[in-house]
C-alpha cells in the first residue's frame, strides 16, 4: 500500500475543490494512505516580501519531511511524465514502504531550500494551475496510479 503525505500551502476553501478532494480520498482508501498537510500562508504586502514569506513556509515544510522518504516537489521546472511512468514510480515505492512527500507551494510557488531538498522535482503540465487545483489534480493522478498498480482499467 502507497503511504504518501501531501504537504500544501493553505486550505482548500471551495466547496468544489473540498468535495472532489474528498471523493479522490475516499477512491484512494483501498490503494493508499493518505495524509494531508495544510501549512498556513504566509501573507506578505509587497512583492520584495514573498521571498521571506517563502522561506517562512519552507521552515514549516521542512518539519513534516520524515528520514527516507521520497520527497516531490511540484514546480514549473520539473519533470513531466506519463500516467504509466508516474504509476511505475508509485508502484517501486510502496514496494518498499517509502513515504512519498508531495509538496505543493502557495501562490508564488516553493522556496529554494524545499526545491533543493528534493529527490524529484515534478511539474503536472507546461500550464500554470493554482495550487488548489494542483492539489485535486495531484490527488486524482495518484488515484490513477493506483487503479494501474491494481491492475483495474480505470486509466484507458
Amino acid at each position: 500500500m502507497l503511504k504518501i503525505t501531501i504537504i500544501t500551502i493553505g486550505k482548500l476553501k471551495e466547496r468544489a475543490f473540498l468535495e472532489l478532494e474528498n471523493e479522490y480520498l475516499k477512491r484512494l482508501d483501498p490503494f493508499a494512505k493518505i495524509k494531508i498537510v495544510e501549512i498556513p500562508e504566509i501573507p506578505y504586502k509587497k512583492e520584495k516580501d514573498a521571498a521571506r514569506a517563502r522561506r517562512k513556509e519552507a521552515d514549516s515544510i521542512s518539519k513534516h519531511f520524515t528520514p527516507g522518504s521520497l520527497v516531490v516537489a511540484l514546480d514549473v521546472k520539473g519533470k513531466t511524465i506519463s500516467t504509466e511512468k508516474f504509476a511505475n514510480i508509485m508502484k517501486s515505492q510502496a514496494s518498499t514502504g517509502r513515504n512519498v512527500i508531495f509538496v505543493i507551494g502557495g501562490s508564488t510557488g516553493l522556496d529554494e531550500t524545499i526545491i533543493n531538498k528534493a529527490t524529484w522535482l515534478l511539474s503536472l503540465s507546461e500550464m500554470t494551475f493554482t495550487h488548489n487545483f494542483s492539489r485535486v489534480l495531484l490527488e486524482e493522478q495518484i488515484y490513477r496510479a493506483g487503479t494501474i498498480i491494481a491492475g483495474k482499467i480505470y486509466h484507458k
